[in-house]
C-alpha cells in the first residue's frame, strides 16, 4: 500500500512540474505576441494617420515651368499627422527611376503640417513627348502623378 503512495506521490509531482514548464512557455509566447501587436498596431495606426494627395492640375503645365527642366507638382498633406518636409526623407520616382534631385517647399507654412501644401521641383532633365508619372513616397504612404508632355 505504500508502494502504491509513494508512486502516486512520483506521479503527481512529475504531472505539476510539466504543468508548470507548459504554463511558463504559453506565458513567454502570450507575451512576446502582445509585444508585437501592440508595435504592430502603433506602426498601422501610422499609417492611417499619413495621408497626402497631388492636387497639381493634371492639364496644366508640370515639366520645365521654369526652364530648368523640373517637373513641379504640389501636394497636399491631407492626413492628420505631420510628414517630413526635408527632401533625403522622402523618395521620389520619375518614370521608374529613382530622383534624388528634389526640392520640397513649404507653400502655406513652415513645415508639412496636416492641411498644408508643398510644392515638390523634381529634376527630370531631357523628359521626351509622351506619357509619364511621377511617384512620391513619404511616411510609408504613396502616391503617383500621370501626365503627358
Amino acid at each position: 500500500m505504500a508502494s502504491v503512495s509513494a508512486s502516486h506521490l512520483i506521479i503527481f509531482i512529475a504531472s505539476i512540474l510539466v504543468a508548470a514548464t507548459v504554463a511558463g512557455t504559453i506565458t513567454a509566447t502570450v507575451a512576446d505576441m502582445s509585444q508585437s501587436l501592440e508595435t504592430q498596431g502603433v506602426d498601422v495606426s501610422d499609417q492611417i494617420a499619413t495621408d497626402f494627395a497631388v492636387i497639381t492640375d493634371a492639364g496644366a503645365q508640370v515639366y520645365d515651368r521654369d526652364g530648368a527642366e523640373n517637373v513641379t507638382l504640389h501636394v497636399k498633406n491631407t492626413g492628420s499627422r505631420y510628414l517630413p518636409d526635408d527632401a533625403s526623407q522622402i523618395d521620389v520616382f520619375v518614370d521608374g527611376e529613382y530622383t534624388t534631385d528634389v526640392t520640397v517647399t513649404i507653400v502655406d507654412g513652415t513645415a508639412w503640417t496636416p492641411g498644408s501644401v508643398a510644392r515638390f521641383d523634381v529634376a527630370a532633365p531631357g523628359l521626351t513627348t509622351g506619357d509619364h508619372r511621377v511617384k512620391i513616397v513619404a511616411g510609408g504612404h504613396e502616391e503617383v502623378f500621370e501626365f503627358r508632355l
